[in-house]
């Protein structure tokens, strides 16, 4: 399958957009994984501790591959904190506290191997070079890697990470508006698998939100549109989350999602809806984000984008009597 370009298929210093994707799944361990991607993509592995993994130097840069728990790697501060003086004695105790540490979190990455998902993290990909990482996907399947529809257990996610065209403040607000718009159509075609559905993670935005961005006269600068995204939407668990992109635009802005450890600023939308479809024969990256740029299309177009947005809006504020009696001459209308 071929990638379908994107409406700006560059960013604004003119390079090719790149994409980054993070795929979760079962049944093939962070070490399997990494020599699985090592064999299509070269580079070397690097052990960074017992269940996490890089393969370094591939044609697009890093792969990291891990266990998808926090439990399971050694805690950085633990490992970054040093003795509390220069002496002999607390040098060792410091050593045996590290030592403990590093060994009980590789323990608990035993026990839950098989549990929790192994995920790879790719590194940015040209979007017109997908199709090329989606050998990734084939090779997982074909070494009995189980998606999100093999297991009730199993709500597992792609997450793709478009790098962005412009950083300019409408931009954003015009892709968030067509994301916003294109929702339910994208739930649809994706199918949400029912495991996802009941998980917080890719949550959909609430309604007034939505009515709020997409009004005709919302204007904000960068502070209101992040002030606003916050007050409604505290969590990082959205089908389009937010905070990478806004860390990247304000890094000081003030307030403690700016600072949590897994909100990493850049300048990428984190689309985070698609299932694992690893069952699905010919499922990939390329899948997912042809089904993204039905996004960047509707936030390209300015005219329809407004027409959208104000449909929306009126359809979702009439009054409950008036959509009563529209549903009501639908249901003559069929007769």
């Amino acid at each position: 399958m071929t990638p379908i370009p994107p409406p700006e298929p560059r960013n604004a210093a003119g390079e090719i957009r790149r994409v980054g994707v993070e795929i979760e799944f079962a049944g093939l361990p962070p070490r399997d994984t990494a020599e699985l991607v090592r064999g299509l993509f070269g580079g070397e592995i690097v052990t960074v501790s017992a269940h996490r993994l890089k393969v370094h130097r591939t044609r697009w840069g890093d792969f990291i591959i891990e266990l998808d728990t926090q439990y399971a790697h050694p805690d950085d501060e633990v490992l970054n904190t040093g003795p509390k003086d220069d002496t002999e004695w607390e040098r060792q105790r410091h050593q045996m506290r590290v030592d403990f540490h590093t060994r009980t979190r590789e323990l608990i990455g035993d026990v839950v191997t098989g549990l929790v998902p192994t995920e790879i993290i790719c590194p940015p990909v040209p979007w017109d070079e997908l199709d090329q990482l989606d050998a990734l996907f084939g090779a997982l399947q074909g070494h009995g890697a189980k998606g999100t529809d093999a297991s009730l257990l199993y709500g597992f996610g792609l997450h793709l990470n478009p790098e962005v065209p412009s950083l300019e403040v409408a931009a954003v607000l015009d892709h968030l508006r067509a994301f916003l718009l294109t929702a339910e159509w994208l739930r649809e075609q994706i199918d949400i698998d029912i495991t996802r559905e009941v998980l917080p993670h890719a949550n959909p935005f609430p309604k007034p939100y939505a009515l709020k961005v997409l009004a005709p006269n919302y204007a904000p600068d960068v502070d209101t549109l992040i002030g606003d995204y916050l007050e409604y939407n505290p969590t990082r668990n959205r089908e389009l989350d937010m905070f990478p992109l806004f860390a990247c635009l304000r890094q000081d802005y003030p307030h403690p999602l700016f600072t949590h450890r897994l909100v990493k600023p850049r300048p990428t939308f984190h689309y985070r809806l698609p299932n694992a479809q690893l069952s699905e024969p010919g499922w990939g990256s390329v899948v997912e984000w042809n089904r993204w740029v039905e996004v960047e299309k509707l936030a390209a177009d300015p005219q329809r984008l407004a027409e959208r947005a104000t449909a929306y809006v009126i359809k979702h504020t009439r009054s409950p009597i008036l959509r009563w009696l529209q549903k009501l001459r639908g249901w003559m209308g069929a007769t």
